[in-house]
């Protein structure tokens, strides 16, 4: 009868811990990246990001445009709010800077009198809160 060896090779568990060891690392960095962003928004912006979601679903923002993280949130008449802090420009007229995008959030007409984007009535707080979920996002 063959002898069947039950230890495992040292090359597979090895690799494995190095593998365990990496995703560890990265998930580590997902994290530190998260918060260095909110925090960086929060600078930014003065708001607070924990109080957006209330303000989308209360004013329907949802409606015209996707939104990440805000279920529902998959409107296509306005544009996508993904990867905000990495646009060039708000509303595709203004510098995207956080004071020009509160006041777009606030008054887009201001910026461009044929934005289909309407005045909400939201506030300059309540937008200040909307813009630092967006930049941390």
């Amino acid at each position: 009868m063959p002898v069947v060896s039950l230890r495992p090779d040292f090359r597979f568990v090895l690799a494995s811990v190095l593998l365990v060891l990496l995703l560890v690392g990265i998930g580590a960095n997902l994290i530190k990246d998260r918060e260095q962003r909110h925090a960086v928004a929060v600078a930014m912006t003065g708001g607070d990001p924990s109080r957006a979601p209330a303000i989308f679903r209360r004013y329907g923002c949802g409606g015209c445009h996707l939104i990440p993280g805000i279920p529902g949130a998959d409107g296509k008449v306005g544009g996508p709010l993904v990867d905000l802090r990495q646009q060039v420009y708000v509303g595709g007229v203004v510098n995207n800077t956080p004071d020009n995008l509160v006041q777009w959030i606030v008054s887009p007409q201001r910026f461009s009198s044929r934005s289909a984007m309407p005045a909400t009535g939201i506030s300059e707080a309540e937008a200040r809160d909307l813009a630092a979920y967006l930049y941390a996002r």
